[in-house]
Parts: structure tokens; C-alpha cells; sequence
């Protein structure tokens, strides 16, 4: 047994809410990078998806015009704050993932009274996870660990600028604000194409949370009927999984015929499918090994366009913002002074 493993298989719980020693140690991924769980599709999605001329001066106009405090605000309005005193499972739960992980920092985890099972990482310069309500009370320890680690895979993969803003941009088209037009739907559409793919990064960094491949499928199967344990079988939903893997290019064109419908998520089936490729070509067990890409290790080119695209939403984002917003109430007028001719 491994230094690692000797330190996390300690005080461990037994997923029964009591401390002893757990048969299932997880290892702790020291200085893992986020490189090593990221999905060649999620990769090579955003690369595509910020060649699209107007990418970045739609999301610069959305950052500059809200701004940081605003949006998290506006996350957080309807929530609570996970600690020691509020939702001490969860914050335990959430503790354990941080260390697997090896979470560059604690950050923010709140609870929201909803009973849609769903979950979910925001912010900009500070990222949060929200959580729903009837994520907690549906699933067990296992299986939210699997969730909350998904969600920190989001964190620490940089996704959380696109995602807010995807969210933004669904909130506002649904609200008929004028910045979304045609520039800023053809954006929303690509940002929908590739949160799909960034899903499935993100399941893989939920698979490394909890390191446990069986319930990482439960909660899916779970997640996707919404049923109690003893009502469902997994061994069933692998089987239709698999049908959907057989398709291979008929499940992308439905994908490609969901760009119209605003489908935010893969189908549960398809993450199946994906997560049980991703063990069955080993990089998983490579990964529990030790045998993964070291945050020191260089990327320079991802890392940068990164950090460059999220510094320049705020540069001269509000003129911007008024530029375009002017220029789609004009043409707007225009249109209705057709009309009435």
C-alpha cells in the first residue's frame, strides 16, 4: 500500500454516516492535473467553439455589463451555505473530494431548495457549486460524492466562465433581451455543443472523487429515472447504454439535431457508454497508479488561451455591451417600422 493510500484509508466512512475503516480506500491524486480526466472532444469543442468570430465579444459584453458580484449574487440569492453546522454530511462528503482530488482550494458549496436532482459549478474569478435540494436527499454518500466531484471538475478545468455564461445567455434569450440575436445565439448554440462535451470530462473527474466505477453507473441510473435503488437495475441500463454505443454516429446527429432544442446535457445512457469506455481503454486504472500529468507539467497553449479569454471579457465591456445592445434595438425598430408600412 502506498503512502497515499495509508493516509486516506484512515478515518475513513463507511458510507453509513460512521467513522471507521473503509475497504474501499480511495487514493488521494497528488497535484493531479485536470488534463488528465479532460475529454479530447471537450478540448478540441472549445478550440473550435472560441474561433467563432463573435465569441469573444458577446461573452466580453455579458461579463463587463453584469460583472462578478452581480452574477454570484444572483446564483446565491435562494441558498445555503455547506459547513460543519449546515448540512454536516455533505460538507464531510465534500471535504473527502477536495483531498482526492487535490482542489487547488475549498470553494464555496451551497445547498438550494429545489426538487429537480441537479447540480452545478458558476462564478468567474470565484467559482461555487450550488447544489439542488434533491440531489442531497436522493442519492448516497457514493453517489454524491460522485456529484460533488463532477462539479469540482468543472472548477478545476476552467469551465465555469463558459458555463455562466451559457447560463446567462439561456436566462436572456428566454427573457427576449435584445443582445441575443443572431451573433449571441450563434455563441449559445457552440456553447451548448461544447458544455455537452465538458460533461464528459467532468464525469470522469467524478469517477477519480469517488473510485468506485459501480456507483459512479447507480447514480446515473439514478439521476436519469429517478427512482429508488431496489426499483432499478443497473445491469439493465448498461444494456441499453450500450445500444446507444452501437449507434456510433447516429447518437451525433442527435446531438446536432438538439443544437435546435437547447439540450445543456448528454443523455445519461451516452455518459454511461463514455465513462465505461474511458475504464475499458485503462487510462482510469493508469490514473490510480499514479501514472497521470502533474499540474507542473507544461500546457502552455491551453493554459493561456484560458486565462486570456477570461481577461478580456472585462476590457471595454460595457461599450461594448451598449454597442450591441443599440444596434439590435435599431434594427428591431427598423423591422416593426416595416411592418406597420
Amino acid at each position: 500500500m502506498t503512502e497515499n493510500d495509508q493516509e486516506n484509508g484512515n478515518n475513513q466512512d463507511n458510507g453509513n454516516g460512521e467513522d471507521g475503516q473503509d475497504a474501499r480506500a480511495t487514493r488521494i491524486l497528488t497535484d493531479i492535473a485536470p488534463r488528465a480526466w479532460e475529454h479530447p472532444a471537450d478540448r478540441a469543442a472549445l478550440a473550435a467553439l472560441r474561433k467563432i468570430p463573435v465569441f469573444d465579444d458577446v461573452l466580453r459584453a455579458l461579463f463587463g455589463f453584469f460583472g462578478e458580484k452581480p452574477i454570484r449574487l444572483a446564483f446565491l440569492a435562494n441558498s445555503v451555505r455547506v459547513s460543519e453546522r449546515q448540512f454536516p454530511r455533505v460538507s464531510r462528503i465534500y471535504q473527502d473530494v477536495l483531498k482526492t482530488l487535490d482542489a487547488p482550494k475549498d470553494y464555496p458549496l451551497f445547498v438550494s431548495q429545489t426538487p429537480m436532482v441537479n447540480a452545478g459549478a458558476y462564478g468567474m474569478a470565484e467559482p461555487f457549486i450550488i447544489l439542488n435540494s434533491g440531489t442531497v436527499n436522493l442519492l448516497d454518500d457514493d453517489q454524491l460524492s460522485y456529484v460533488i466531484g463532477h462539479e469540482l471538475g468543472h472548477i478545476m478545468s476552467d469551465h465555469v466562465l463558459y458555463r455562466t455564461m451559457t447560463e446567462l445567455l439561456i436566462q436572456l434569450a428566454g427573457m427576449g433581451f435584445p443582445i441575443v440575436g443572431l451573433a449571441a445565439r450563434a455563441v449559445l448554440v457552440g456553447l451548448l455543443e461544447w458544455g455537452r462535451k465538458s460533461e464528459l470530462s467532468s464525469d470522469r473527474a467524478g469517477l477519480l472523487a469517488v473510485q468506485n466505477p459501480q456507483g459512479v453507473m447507480s447514480t446515473m441510473l439514478k439521476m436519469a429515472g429517478g427512482g429508488d435503488d431496489a426499483e432499478m437495475n443497473l445491469d439493465e441500463f448498461i444494456i441499453q447504454a450500450e445500444e446507444y454505443r452501437e449507434t456510433g454516429d447516429v447518437a451525433d446527429q442527435v446531438f446536432k439535431v438538439l443544437n435546435l432544442m437547447g439540450q445543456s446535457h448528454p443523455f445519461y445512457v451516452l455518459r454511461l457508454a463514455e465513462i465505461r469506455s474511458w475504464i475499458e481503454e485503462g487510462e482510469y486504472d493508469r490514473i490510480l497508479r499514479g501514472e497521470y500529468v502533474h499540474k507542473g507539467d507544461p500546457d502552455p497553449s491551453y493554459n493561456a488561451d484560458l486565462s486570456d479569454a477570461a481577461k478580456a471579457y472585462a476590457d471595454g465591456a460595457k461599450d461594448l455591451f451598449g454597442q450591441v445592445t443599440g444596434a439590435a434595438k435599431r434594427m428591431a425598430d427598423d423591422l416593426m417600422g416595416s411592418v406597420k408600412r
